[in-house]
């Protein structure tokens, strides 16, 4: 493993429920979780390609077949998408604030980014004590133990490169991809007169049909168009001036550190006015546990982008203070979006959808220094939930089938989520799942120090009886993190 580095998880199964953020139901949310202690990237990224998800150091799997509000992970593909009229409104609407102060009135749209998993969710891990806690210089493993050379995996984008052309999306989803992309007004008139010209007996020059499906140049620009070029056309002296700044979260920068304070006051702000939080919930200490802990590792390979995989913070500074913060992950093939909070007093201004925005075209500039780095996710998509519906504005898009774990098109699972909460999305019936574990002895476990493959624990520790356990821990995470990740055993 690169670096000596390993992924340590602690699982915990999925039996109880607990209150759904969403619907509210007391006992209707149920997943399973696991404590990372610390994780690769690399790990990570393949574990929300299984619908996996993490707040904090916290790591949990919904149960979509039992859970009351199904939670399908969705991602949208950067370099493809194109802004919607809604999108264009939105960052116009931000242009007119910044330029003139003019602050839209009314409500904020209804677009709250995911609630966090209730306190109750999450289940302490064991007490490591540093003895337990492997080191790169620590860990001794055993010839006779050592795993087998991981196989090769499939990459992400793969999926994409068969996908069907899309549908026309429902009204007010975005986009209508089968139709020919806008072109300027002076464009139309040179193709008028040329084609008189031709008709009259003149000159015959060559008249480049427009094309149906627009090359990456020309979608490269558009988001970044509405949103540079907006900027750069303000007046001189504009009355406000908004500053997006990228700083490392764990390990905390300098820069993170120096704005935690004012950081976190708007948390509190925003989880009193959106969410509704008493004053005493949103404590720092859920702050710090949810929104600036991570497991991952911070790591700078080089083939990926100059500023790293990890977690990190993307803070909107609106004339010297902050007023929205996205929490986002930096991973071999996506940007990750796990929470966005802002001022209350902003709300009118469609942080959220803005963030998001911004978000994807900061995936486009990753991309240009890591080419696998080409999706953005935006955590779950819940249909049963409409203010969470939003999501599926960002095309083209996918979710993530729950049983075969194969990305569809979103515009063929919509019409399977109006019929029932839970849906397979895999055409196949009898598609499964291709990464599962098939012998639980494979998976590598943590005990005493040392890293062994569960079979050789198994051995050494003779009457165990929790072979149970490690199936579901591996079924879940599939064969690729089973056979890489290593299973505390205490």
């Amino acid at each position: 493993m690169a670096g000596g580095s390993y992924t340590i998880v602690e699982y915990f199964g999925g039996d109880d429920g607990y209150r759904c953020g969403y619907c509210k139901n007391e006992k209707g949310n149920f997943s399973h979780g696991m404590w990372s202690h610390t994780m690769t990237v690399q790990d990570y990224q393949d574990l929300i390609d299984r619908g996996w998800r993490r707040s904090g150091k916290y790591v949990y799997k919904p149960i979509m077949n039992k859970t009351c509000c199904p939670q399908y992970s969705i991602r949208c593909h950067a370099l493809n998408f194109q802004p919607s009229k809604t999108h264009k409104k939105i960052l116009k609407k931000m242009n007119k604030f910044l330029s003139k102060g003019e602050m839209p009135a009314g409500g904020s749209g209804g677009e709250p980014m995911d609630s966090f998993l209730q306190e109750g969710d999450v289940v302490e891990p064991s007490a490591l004590c540093s003895e337990d806690t492997p080191s790169v210089t620590s860990i001794q493993e055993d010839q006779s133990s050592a795993p087998h050379t991981e196989p090769a995996r499939k990459p992400a984008a793969a999926i994409s490169d068969s996908r069907p052309a899309p549908a026309a999306p429902k009204p007010g989803l975005g986009p209508d991809p089968s139709r020919p992309q806008c072109r300027k007004a002076r464009d139309v008139r040179k193709e008028r007169r040329l084609q008189k010209r031709k008709q009259e007996g003149g000159v015959s020059a060559p008249v480049t049909p427009h094309p149906a499906t627009p090359t990456q140049t020309s979608q490269s620009k558009a988001l970044e168009e509405f949103i540079n070029n907006s900027l750069h056309e303000m007046p001189e002296n504009p009355l406000h001036r908004l500053e997006v700044r990228l700083v490392r979260s764990s390990p905390p920068c300098s820069q993170f550190r120096a704005s935690y304070d004012a950081s976190y006051q708007v948390y509190r702000l925003y989880q009193m006015a959106v969410h509704k939080d008493p004053p005493d919930k949103p404590s720092e200490s859920q702050f710090k546990r949810f929104l600036c802990d991570s497991p991952l590792e911070a790591e700078t390979p080089p083939d990926g982008p100059d500023v790293g995989y990890g977690s990190f913070h993307q803070q909107y500074w609106l004339d010297g203070s902050i007023v929205a913060v996205g929490v986002i992950d930096i991973l071999p093939t996506c940007v990750s979006s796990v929470y966005l909070y802002y001022h209350p007093d902003f709300a009118t201004l469609s942080l959220g959808s803005y963030s998001a925005l911004r978000e994807i075209g900061f995936t486009r500039q990753l991309q240009q220094q890591a080419p696998r780095l080409r999706y953005y996710y935006l955590g779950f998509y819940i249909h049963s939930c409409p203010k969470m519906r939003y999501k599926g504005q960002y095309l083209p898009a996918d979710l993530l089938c729950p049983e075969t774990y194969v990305w569809v098109p979103m515009e063929r699972c919509l019409p399977l989520l109006e019929q029932t909460l839970y849906s397979r999305f895999h055409l196949d019936p009898d598609a499964g799942d291709a990464r599962v574990l098939k012998d639980v002895g494979r998976a590598l476990v943590l005990y005493k120090r040392s890293i062994m493959l569960y079979s050789a624990y198994s051995r050494k520790r003779r009457g165990c009886c929790d072979e149970a356990e490690v199936e579901q821990y591996a079924a879940l995470v599939g064969q690729t993190c089973a056979e890489r990740m290593l299973l505390y055993r205490a």
